[in-house]
């Protein structure tokens, strides 16, 4: 029946009796669900919960007599759906799962995912005693659980309505009779309970020698940890790949079209900022990368990064108080930003480029998509002054705004031995932040920097054979003895950007039209109606040499599937798509890097390059993130030089 099932007990399923005739219910055993476990469950993650058909449909009634579809109370949320009656008194049936269901929503309470996540839904089995009524009295018995998460109590309009929905999911219910023949009020029941997963699909089948809330909750949350994984394989083409548990693009809408959808954004229940010691990441780096080089004249302190994190995030350092740098590049998102391919600056101004991670942003040599800068204190101005992204007219503007607010008095002095705001400290500042965020001992660090023979699964070692043989990435995502920077710091054409200038483009795209909903469209079209994208000619704009048209820098792949979409148009949304590019040579054109050319892989050694990606990510970007939720946001207030107030005019 299921794999799981088996691993657990091999003892039969048990019919039980309620109602009036108990004699037999009296002398079982009472059912492990009332205690302890008697095992030790595997880990949550650990194993799979493949699919078990389609869990049905059909009319049902609310507490309040509404008339609805199962399907509609289901939403698009994990479901434990039990079939029970109010008037069961078989301790080992019906009570059983009100004493189950009741411990589930207790942990609902304690864990926000899971109360938003789950809902448990009681359908009873006998609508000519269980009105609408009547489950709404049985239900209130259950109330002092919480308020967190969801319990609810259907029946149905008649046992003709309910005998479909019975037999679609196999629950075989039978009246007992008294010694006259006559109808009790008991029925003998096969008790099962089914977890739904949002599809709408069964994921497992509970009889009462399994019906215990630590197991129940243990496999409710290996979906919820799958659902993670299958959402970054959508995303890379490929096998799930382990994933930081903060780093998420916002919420993927599935569902959206229902009118019981909730959003899944993480930010809404994992956002609780914890603040880190970021200086000794800094001055310690993760295995796998070398010391950071930080220039003489800026060496790290607490006062500089504490002042360079506040900056990244006080949304005042743009010229309408509305637009920070974390605005762009988002700590959940890999610090980029995964839900646009190109980004949006203030009063939604659209950049020509995608946002680069700042994740090891340390160790790189240039700067920017084109390379124009090359060190993290020269950077930082040019988002504040570019017109597009934070639409500052001038560096004295911002630095004259900054001293005017009463919130960064005496922070520079402290930082810069009695320096003022200006527009070096304030470069040096932002730059101490960023050279803290460097991010590795990632599962290949420790396989092959660590010696951990176990660290990296063989398909991320297959997939390393190929990124450093056959693929020829190694390349230019260079792997060094000591270290692995996954950058060269050189610029490359890959074709990406001629192809773009050129305007080469299928006949047909995909379009998204609503959540989850696409069509193809003829390019001819879109060329009619859409907006022609803006010239973009790489390197060349920064040194005019003809050699440099639609070069491009490296950028690391450390912490790669965390920020997607990829390619400095954003214009490649998931690692297949990545890959698929560069198997075909790129885009050939006369200035294409000689290192591009076609490979030849086959599907599995692409999937098991997409596998050797996934085992980048570093182990302490969550402690990055949840410092960066940590951070204090600035937003403007009384006091603040640009606070405008009608209340603030004295009236006389």
């Amino acid at each position: 029946m299921l794999a799981r099932f088996f691993r657990y007990s091999l003892t039969s399923v048990l019919i039980f009796s309620g109602g009036a005739s108990q004699s037999g219910a009296q002398s079982l055993p009472v059912a492990p669900g009332y205690g302890e476990l008697n095992y030790t469950l595997p880990e949550a993650g650990s194993y799979q919960l493949p699919p078990l058909g389609t869990a049905a449909d059909g009319e049902v009634l609310d507490t309040s007599g509404h008339t609805q579809r199962l399907h509609q109370q289901f939403g698009s949320q994990y479901v434990l759906l039990a079939f029970i009656y109010s008037t069961c008194s078989d301790v080992n049936g019906c009570p059983l799962t009100a004493h189950v269901f009741y411990k589930i929503k207790s942990e609902m309470k304690r864990d926000k995912i899971l109360a938003r996540r789950l809902k448990l839904i009681s359908l009873s089995f006998d609508p000519l005693v269980d009105t609408p009524e009547m489950l709404q009295l049985y239900g209130n018995n259950f109330r002092y659980a919480g308020n967190a998460g969801e319990w609810q109590f259907l029946t149905t309009s008649s046992e003709k309505t309910l005998d479909p929905i019975l037999r679609a999911y196999n629950q075989q219910v039978q009246r007992e009779l008294k010694d006259d023949g006559s109808n009790s009020a008991g029925y003998s029941h096969v008790l099962r309970i089914f977890l739904i997963d949002p599809d709408k699909r069964i994921r497992n089948i509970y009889s009462a020698d399994f019906l215990h809330h630590d197991l129940l909750l243990a496999d409710v949350r290996t979906l919820l940890k799958q659902e993670d994984q299958t959402d970054t394989w959508n995303r890379s083409g490929s096998q799930p790949l382990q994933v930081s548990r903060l780093s998420n693009p916002g919420d993927d809408k599935r569902g959206y079209e229902q009118t019981s959808y909730r959003t899944r954004s993480l930010a809404l229940e994992l956002r609780q900022g914890k603040e880190a010691d970021l200086i000794r990441f800094g001055t310690e780096p993760p295995l796998g990368l070398p010391a950071i080089p930080t220039p003489l004249d800026n060496p790290l302190s607490r006062e500089k990064i504490a002042l360079g994190r506040k900056l990244f995030y006080d949304r005042r350092l743009s010229l309408n108080d509305t637009f920070s740098c974390a605005m762009c590049h988002i700590p959940d998102q890999g610090f980029t930003s995964n839900e646009l391919a190109t980004a949006v600056g203030i009063e939604g101004r659209s950049v020509r480029r995608n946002t680069p991670t700042i994740y090891n942003s340390a160790y790189a040599t240039l700067l920017f998509h084109d390379g124009r800068e090359d060190s993290l204190e020269q950077q930082a101005w040019g988002p504040l002054l570019a017109s597009n992204e934070m639409g500052n007219p001038s560096i004295g503007y911002v630095l004259n705004k900054i001293r005017q607010i009463q919130e960064y008095q005496g922070l520079f002095e402290a930082a810069f031995d009695g320096k003022d705001a200006s527009m070096m400290t304030l470069g040096m500042a932002l730059a101490s932040y960023q050279r803290t965020l460097v991010s590795g001992s990632s599962a290949f660090d420790r396989w092959y920097y660590g010696n951990d023979p176990n660290a990296l699964s063989p398909g991320a070692q297959r997939g390393f054979r190929v990124f450093a043989g056959k693929g020829g990435c190694v390349a230019c995502h260079t792997i060094e003895k000591r270290y692995a920077l996954f950058t060269d710091n050189r610029l490359h054409n890959t074709g990406m950007g001629y192809r773009s200038s050129m305007g080469i483009h299928p006949e047909k795209e995909k379009i998204i039209i609503a959540p989850g909903v696409f069509i193809e469209v003829d390019r001819a079209v879109i060329d009619q109606v859409g907006e022609k994208p803006p010239a973009d000619v790489g390197r060349y704009e920064v040194t005019q040499s003809p050699h440099d048209r639609w070069k491009y820098k490296t950028p690391s792949l450390r912490n790669i599937v965390l920020t997607a979409p990829y390619m400095h148009d954003g214009s490649l949304g998931s690692l297949k798509e990545v890959i698929d590019f560069y198997d075909a040579g790129g885009v050939p054109n006369d200035l294409l890097d000689p290192r591009i050319r076609p490979l030849n892989l086959s599907e599995q050694e692409k999937v098991d390059l997409v596998l050797f990606m996934g085992s980048l990510t570093g182990s302490n970007v969550d402690t990055l993130v949840a410092d960066a939720f940590a951070a204090p946001v600035g937003d403007i207030g009384k006091g603040d030089p640009t606070w405008v107030s009608g209340t603030d005019v004295e009236v006389k």
